[in-house]
């Protein structure tokens, strides 16, 4: 899909999202992100030592910044939720729920 990747890339440049982000992530909240959405997490710096997936051409960047990339529908860690594409989106939704319904993740660093 054309411009989706585009989007992504504007997003890991703002720094009002890159705040927002690491925020989220600082509080122990839980977040969600789909295809290219993990370049704001690498921008974040939350990305190292956690398990995570994303669209296969941002697989190089997440390992890069130290995230181990699965190949999965949705991938879980810390209240990190990700998946690859919007093939994916049935599995990520429910997982997304129940971690929301988990509520705060209380052991993470940024």
């Amino acid at each position: 899909v054309v411009g989706q990747d585009i989007a992504a890339d504007e997003l890991r440049v703002d720094p009002d999202a890159v705040a927002l982000v690491r925020a989220f992530w600082q509080a122990g909240r839980p977040i969600g992100a789909i295809c290219h959405a993990p370049w704001l997490l690498i921008e974040a710096g939350i990305v190292r030592g956690l398990s995570l997936t994303s669209y296969h051409s941002v697989r190089t960047d997440v390992v890069n910044a130290g995230g181990h990339w699965r190949d999965q529908a949705v991938v879980t860690d810390q209240g990190l939720v990700t998946s690859r594409n919007p093939d994916d989106l049935p599995a990520f939704c429910a997982k997304l729920i129940e971690e929301i319904g988990e509520g705060r993740h209380e052991r993470r660093a940024a």
